[in-house]
């Protein structure tokens, strides 16, 4: 946001140098981001001086171009070339002398050098007032008022607007400090601190008055919610025209290009004191009514930026007795702004809800000035001061009359906040105690009401306007920043404290697992916990009533929260598939949050998403794709990692899966994972295989937590390994193997491992063969050769008994 400091101080009267201004506002919170200069004419008329043409004579080689000699105020005259129709000897002219810095209307800056023209010496430059920045006329050279001294600098003659502007990187709470009114508050209340008392000077209505009561437009505030106060007062007679110079270049020094003497008063008006404004021609409101409502979604409406948009049914319209006339709050229409040929206008003032521009803006992508203030609360009390301000402003400045009184619908009015503040909390928030009167006077200084004071604490008053102070730590806030952060001391001594915590610590152990997967190729991502409410018709799982929807959402597709990490993550997947990065591993810990009958619930969960190859290209292997049993591995070794080897697998039962598995312990979910079903990848645009895991990361933590990590020293005594290669129906598992050798063999059997499959000719038909190494070990002595062949029948024969298993 940008500040004028000339425009700062026709509130506060102040002679301190805007570097020392912009440190104390820095220190007041409004961040001084930058100093520019600005001058109403680019270069200051730095080098051009009043010169008077003494001789002009035809140039010899060129019918079009003089030779003169001018006087400059130098020893001598000098010579200069000029093409210009109208020079003649005895005018005073503005001359550029030799070194002078003249700029084009692009900007671009072009010095003023001794050459020839034609053959004959020129040693400057007699001007004309678009050269000069003075004017847009190219007729012919500026002649000037006989009576100036020769030689006399031109920015002594024409009144030249020096300024300097602050950028300030204004925070989105900060609504009562986006005008000069408001920053000139807030700098008040910091030079009090520093004991220097001066007043703010506010502009005076005093003079306002309803000349003639002859032009009266009703107004009627339909949607009340919307629009809590509208103010509004015709004049007529005015003629539009360009801005006197004055006004002109305070909204040129913040960056705004002035329109017409209407327009620009409005604007002038909003950056004076925060409150936007709106300027109807008051011949094109239908039945001479304005109705403040809302339309039937998509009527469409003409801004005045040429775009025909479609309404929304939230939308605030100003509109007329037939049509919407104005975006409320946002942008006006192209059919009833004010233009050359406005004699009557109708000017609003108005205090919009905050969140009602927001959606609107938001929903037809626009950020005005106006939107801008509105979204983030203006100040509901000065809405017909500005009103009066800018009347007045016009009045002055078109010649028009104010013909009618001001209407002014605030049917239910916006009360101040009460805030208690308690002297101990201060302390302890601040770290040091203020003196009380000191705190009084700062919240005094800020337009805080004190109501009462007792031993304890204050009774405080907040106005409307200050809608981020609602809170004690608020009121404590602005104390500690009025007061000066730099201001409050630091102890010699530093404190410190070990806490002890738990190894199982959520944070510890996502440490343990994001190092882990990082080691093993994962990427990292972090995805927003707002989405679409879209994403829950993928699947039949997700519950749409289940949807945590967002009051005032920035958008359709962040209007929920979400339900699961699955749909964000492949938003990531896309992204990154679109910019050519097909190989990825990615990882969140993230939360999912539900709505249901009788609470919310957030549960946080950890979601692995794999797909491409799982390895380059290189000269000693080839790529090979990511698959299942590559996700199952991963999965493995972080549940291995946390101590958590016991678990149970089932089919997946996730309808966004096409296929995978589950493991858990208990009735405890640990983790689902597999193939993300064609369907929903077509949805993100991805035709690739995706793989993914979801980790129900509550209960892995809480799980861990609780699990006893066991020891023993190696044996002494060897293991003892023996092979089956048994032929089994295809419907037989390796699991149902796996149980069987387990219950046969209780204390012996320490490992039993799959290491092939074949299924194939000299096969009979449904039948495939597995081989099978099973480890024998006791911990006490060196198993002889009568107790593994014993063991091994017994498997033979459960196997052959309980499977149909047939030894090869």
């Amino acid at each position: 946001m940008k500040i004028s400091y000339n425009w700062l101080k026709q509130f506060i009267n102040i002679d301190w140098s805007a570097e020392k201004t912009g440190e104390l506002l820095t220190d007041l919170g409004l961040e001084i981001e930058g100093i520019e200069p600005y001058e109403s004419v680019k270069g200051g008329l730095k080098g051009i001086v009043i010169g008077e043409v003494l001789t002009c004579e035809q140039h010899p080689n060129a019918d079009r171009l003089k030779i003169t000699t001018v006087d400059i105020g130098a020893e001598a005259p000098v010579q200069i070339v000029c093409g210009a129709p109208n020079v003649a000897s005895g005018q005073k002219v503005p001359v550029a002398t030799i070194g002078c810095v003249l700029y084009t209307d692009e900007g671009e800056a072009w010095k003023i050098k001794k050459g020839k023209i034609r053959g004959e010496e020129s040693h400057g430059m007699i001007c004309a007032e678009d050269e000069l920045g003075l004017g847009e006329s190219h007729d012919g050279i500026m002649v000037l008022d006989s009576k100036l001294k020769v030689g006399t600098p031109a920015s002594e003659v024409f009144e030249i607007e020096n300024d300097e502007v602050f950028e300030i990187g204004l925070t989105p709470n900060r609504a009562d400090a986006m005008s000069h009114f408001g920053v000139a508050r807030d700098l008040k209340a910091g030079l009090l601190q520093k004991e220097m008392a001066i007043e703010l000077i506010t502009p005076s209505v005093s003079a306002f008055h309803v000349d003639a009561r002859s032009l009266k437009v009703d107004v009627e505030v339909i949607n009340k919610e919307k629009c809590p106060r509208y103010c509004g007062v015709t004049i007529s007679g005015v003629k539009v025209k360009s801005s006197p110079d004055w006004l002109q270049h305070r909204l040129k020094s913040i960056g705004l290009s002035p329109i017409n003497n209407i327009v620009d008063a409005t604007n002038y008006v909003l950056h004076e004191l925060g409150q936007p404004l709106h300027a109807f021609d008051a011949n094109k409101i239908s039945g001479n009514k304005i109705e403040i409502r809302t339309c039937k979604s998509g009527t469409k409406f003409t801004t005045l930026d040429g775009i025909v948009r479609e309404l929304h049914e939230e939308d605030l319209m100003i509109c007329d007795g037939e049509k919407p006339m104005c975006m409320a709050g946002v942008l006006g229409g192209i059919d009833s702004g004010v233009t050359e040929n406005t004699v009557n206008i109708f000017l609003e003032s108005a205090y919009f809800n905050p969140v009602s521009i927001r959606k609107t803006a938001k929903r037809h992508n626009l950020n005005t000035d106006a939107s801008f203030r509105f979204e983030r609360g203006i100040d509901p009390n000065i809405t017909e001061y500005a009103l009066k301000r800018a009347a007045l402003l016009i009045t002055e400045i078109a010649d028009g009359e104010i013909t009618s009184d001001i209407s002014d619908a605030y049917q239910n009015k916006i009360k101040d906040f009460e805030v208690r503040l308690s002297f101990d909390n201060a302390k302890k928030l601040i770290g040091e105690e203020i003196p009380r009167e000191t705190i009084k006077s700062i919240l005094t200084s800020l337009e805080i009401k004190v109501n009462n004071v007792t031993e304890a604490g204050l009774g405080l008053t907040v106005p409307a306007y200050r809608n981020d102070v609602q809170r004690e730590a608020d009121i404590i806030e602005e104390v500690l920043r009025v007061y000066g952060y730099n201001n409050i001391g630091t102890t010699e001594k530093l404190n410190a404290s070990i806490s002890n915590s738990s190894k199982f610590e959520d944070y510890k152990l996502q440490n343990v697992v994001g190092n882990q997967l990082a080691a093993q190729g994962f990427y990292e991502i972090m995805a927003n916990s707002l989405t679409s409410p879209k994403y829950t018709n993928l699947s039949d799982q997700l519950n749409e009533e289940q949807n945590v929807t967002m009051l005032n959402p920035l958008s359709n597709d962040l209007e929920v929260m979400r339900q699961s990490l699955m749909f964000s993550g492949l938003e990531a997947v896309s992204h990154n598939i679109n910019r050519k990065r097909d190989n990825l591993k990615l990882f969140e810990f993230g939360k999912t949050y539900h709505q249901y009958s009788d609470n919310r619930v957030e549960q946080k969960h950890l979601a692995l998403f794999v797909t491409g190859v799982k390895n380059e290209n290189r000269w000693n292997s080839e790529a090979k794709p990511s698959d299942f049993f590559y996700v199952k591995g991963i999965i493995g070794s972080i549940l291995e990692r946390l101590g958590l080897s016991r678990f149970k697998s089932a089919p997946v039962k996730l309808d966004i899966l096409s296929e995978g598995m589950s493991f858990t312990v208990g009735k405890k979910s640990l983790v689902n994972f597999g193939l993300v079903k064609k369907s929903v990848l077509k949805h993100f645009g991805i035709s690739q295989n995706v793989l993914y895991a979801d980790f129900n990361w509550d209960n892995v933590v809480e799980l861990a937590k609780h699990n006893k990590v066991k020891f023993s020293e190696i044996s002494k005594y060897p293991e003892v390994k023996r092979d089956f290669a048994l032929l089994l129906d295809n419907s037989v598992s390796f699991d149902e193997i796996y149980t069987i050798a387990n219950q046969t063999e209780k204390q012996l059997l320490k490992n039993v491992n799959l290491f092939d499959v074949y299924e194939g000719k000299n096969l009979p038909d449904g039948k495939k063969s597995y081989a099978i190494s099973f480890t024998l070990q006791d911990e006490n002595k060196t198993l002889t050769d009568k107790q593994i062949d014993k063991i091994m029948s017994k498997l033979q024969f459960n196997f052959e008994n309980k499977l149909n298993a047939e030894l090869r």
